[in-house]
């Protein structure tokens, strides 16, 4: 009696008689039996697992070898049965095919006897996909985005961005045993791009062999969605992947684009199995990204996480003297303006570090050679469109509380507490809301001042406080007398 397996290769043997002959080499039944998996999974699917692989000649017969684990795994769970039945169907001499990853099968057969029976399953790149290689691979790296005067030389220190500036730094000179992913969060405009552009910068200077490549999280998907529509999405990984070091500015803007989403995840997992280092930021640590894919978050936040907070007072004059130090060695002339005027600019200068580099600036070109004569009534003259929110801006989360909490009838304590009534909770979700619109603290942060509830919670009561106020007329009422309240 003929075994099953064996009726099986022999119907199919003789289904593919005339057409392939018992000594077929396995590159032309991989041919065959490749067509129809990508027909069957999919051309998403295909292309991130089964086209990378190769068909090789193993220590104990054929093996499909995946470049990674995780794609080994994901073959062996999706296609694995349809793999082999179709090599049943379409190889003559009914030889076993398994699946490993590259590590396994380097491990199992020496170097000198791994001849590569079939190349990877793509196809032959057109005169169009290796164009599109060439010029990534010609562009300098300044092209894509880095800023010069985004250095660790103008970068200045301070409590709520050491850590992340001194992680920044580890990952620039190449030290050995950081963590990977690493992931800056923030608010805008606190120092996340100018600590990426650094470690470009002085990564490439310390490595000038090294592929460093820095890319806004836009960029990634315009870039993405170009190699899609000319047919070069093959390039597209081959240049992600190639790096050294990867750099990705602005993550959380690929919320929401599942094939971008689907995209960033295979490239970060490939570069991390193989030992490349990836730095990302977005305005939200990992966890609190919602809108992305949640295997995605798991990956972005397995590293190292570091917070850049919002700079205190004495960085903000830090930053002030840098920048106006900065200035006058361009222009070539003494470092300018009083020291009333530089307390001055930190002082009532409203917003993020990025809109204080832009009012120091403005005055600067206002002045001209007269910086270093101005008082501190001239540097409100010239700024005083940059002076407007300064009040609105500066509204501190316990100010917010206590009005809060004066509107209501009720306690700051009250909103601090564990208490869930509806005449506690609602007030305690409007004054989170107005916390995200006049202040610059992050979720998290309004969290740990709202009695150390989790950033989702807050998350959570700006949405529903959101919804409330276009559906809600007396909610709407309210949170705008609060907010005129608390402007003045």
């Amino acid at each position: 009696m003929i075994p099953a397996k064996e009726k099986n290769c022999a119907g199919g043997l003789d289904k593919m008689a005339g057409t392939l002959g018992a000594n077929t080499p396995p590159e032309a039944v991989w041919v065959k039996v490749s067509a129809a998996l990508r027909g069957e999974l999919g051309e998403g699917a295909f292309n991130s697992y089964v086209a990378p692989s190769a068909v090789r000649d193993g220590a104990s017969g054929l093996c499909l070898v995946t470049p990674t684990a995780y794609a080994r795994d994901w073959v062996r769970r999706n296609a694995q049965r349809r793999l082999a039945d179709l090599w049943r169907q379409h190889d003559p001499a009914c030889r076993r095919l398994d699946v490993k990853s590259r590590a396994e099968y380097e491990a199992e057969v020496p170097a000198s006897v791994q001849p590569a029976v079939t190349p990877p399953v793509t196809p032959q790149p057109t005169a169009e996909v290796i164009d599109l290689a060439q010029r990534a691979a010609e562009r300098p790296i300044r092209a894509a985005g880095l800023q010069d005067r985004m250095t660790f030389d103008s970068f200045v220190a301070g409590p709520g961005n050491s850590f992340a500036h001194a992680m920044a730094q580890q990952v620039a000179n190449w030290v050995d045993g950081h963590f990977n992913p690493v992931f800056f969060h923030g608010p805008y405009g606190y120092g996340k791009t100018h600590l990426l552009n650094a470690i470009a910068w002085e990564a490439q200077r310390q490595r000038p062999d090294a592929k460093v490549i820095y890319l806004t999280a836009e960029r990634f998907l315009s870039t993405f969605v170009r190699s899609l529509r000319e047919h070069s999405v093959l390039a597209f990984k081959e240049e992600l992947r190639g790096a050294d070091l990867l750099l990705i500015d602005d993550v959380h803007f690929i919320g929401g684009k599942t094939s971008s989403q689907e995209e960033l995840f295979h490239t970060l997992t490939a570069l991390v199995e193989e030992g490349r280092q990836v730095v990302l930021s977005a305005d939200r640590p990992p966890s609190a990204l919602t809108e992305v894919e949640a295997r995605l978050r798991s990956h972005l936040g397995a590293g190292l996480v570091c917070a850049v907070e919002p700079a205190d007072k004495a960085l903000r004059l830090g930053i002030v003297e840098r920048k106006l130090q900065l200035l006058a060695e361009r222009q070539g002339v003494a470092l300018p303006a009083r020291p009333e005027v530089v307390q001055f600019l930190a002082d009532r200068v409203p917003g993020s570090i990025r809109e204080l580099e832009g009012a120091v600036n403005t005055l600067a070109a206002g002045a001209g050679p007269r910086l270093a004569q101005l008082s501190i009534e001239d540097a409100q003259a010239l700024l005083h469109p940059n002076l407007k929110g300064g009040v609105e801006r500066r509204i501190t989360v316990d100010e917010i509380q206590k009005v809060t909490a004066d509107h209501f009838g009720l306690k700051q304590a009250d909103l601090l507490s564990e208490r869930r009534t509806r005449a506690v909770a609602r007030p305690r979700q409007i004054a989170m809301h107005i916390c995200k619109q006049l202040t610059t603290r992050s979720y998290p942060d309004i969290g740990r001042r709202f009695g150390g509830r989790d950033h989702t919670t807050v998350l959570h009561a700006v949405k529903k406080i959101d919804e409330l106020i276009a559906a809600d007329e007396q909610i709407a009422r309210d949170v705008d007398a609060l907010m005129r309240r608390l402007r003045g």
